[in-house]
């Protein structure tokens, strides 16, 4: 399904990729069990972060791995930007279907770069490539997007799916009718192999919330 290029594997050895596919699943706008959830989430990350600052969120090894991996670039981390919406300004975490909430609370809960895409929409095998600056693609809301050198990506047979800077694509977004989801996983250098284990495993207990009768095909890190 997925390999890491030489290329990475050479210059970025300890960055990885976490997969994760699912099948047989009916997405919905909503579920109460998994709305309960997401409360509780919401919860649990103002409980734990009432006396965090924007600054102090970053001596956390998590998020210093992804702000040191975003610095270069000039970005800030957008899971950061996320979280800090729902522990300082209580706002909800808000998305389209219960695939994409899944992803949401289990980026929010672990610190980990997390897309999502359509599994019926994509050719593989897929390939986890350091960008060289000339790549481009079609962002989740349709705008070309030139890839910067040394950003991370990972690419089907047709073309990119998502980046770590700039995010999934269009062509393989969720969609409500979506019945089979890959899930990927980015781990920059200072993020262990066994978060990103742990993170795809959360990740599936949320969808089972909504979806019991759901099917794992793949979970892997590379």
């Amino acid at each position: 399904m997925i390999e890491k290029t030489l290329n990475w594997t050479k210059h970025l050895p300890d960055a990885f990729v976490g997969v994760l596919a699912v099948t047989n699943v009916t997405n919905l706008p909503s579920h109460p069990a998994l709305e309960s959830a997401r409360s509780e989430l919401e919860n649990h990350l103002r409980i734990k972060y009432f006396s965090e600052t924007r600054t102090s969120l970053r001596d956390d090894p998590t998020w210093a791995a992804y702000d040191a991996f975003y610095r270069p670039f000039k970005k800030t981390y957008h899971v950061q930007l996320q979280l800090e919406s729902v522990i300082f300004k209580n706002k909800p975490i808000n998305s389209p279907s219960a695939l994409v909430t899944c992803m949401f609370m289990a980026e929010l809960k672990t610190g980990l770069l997390t897309a999502a895409h359509d599994l019926s929409s994509i050719k593989p095998p897929l390939s986890a490539e350091i960008a060289s600056g000339v790549e481009i693609y079609l962002r989740l809301d349709g705008s070309r997007q030139l890839l910067k050198e040394g950003d991370l990506f990972i690419s089907d047979q047709e073309g990119i799916l998502s980046s770590v800077i700039y995010g999934p694509d269009q062509r393989t977004r969720v969609g409500i009718d979506t019945d089979q989801v890959l899930f990927t996983t980015y781990g920059p250098p200072g993020i262990h192999p066994d978060q990103i284990q742990s993170e795809l495993e959360l990740l599936e207990s949320y969808i089972r919330l909504f979806a019991p009768g759901a099917e794992r095909s793949l979970m892997i890190v590379l």
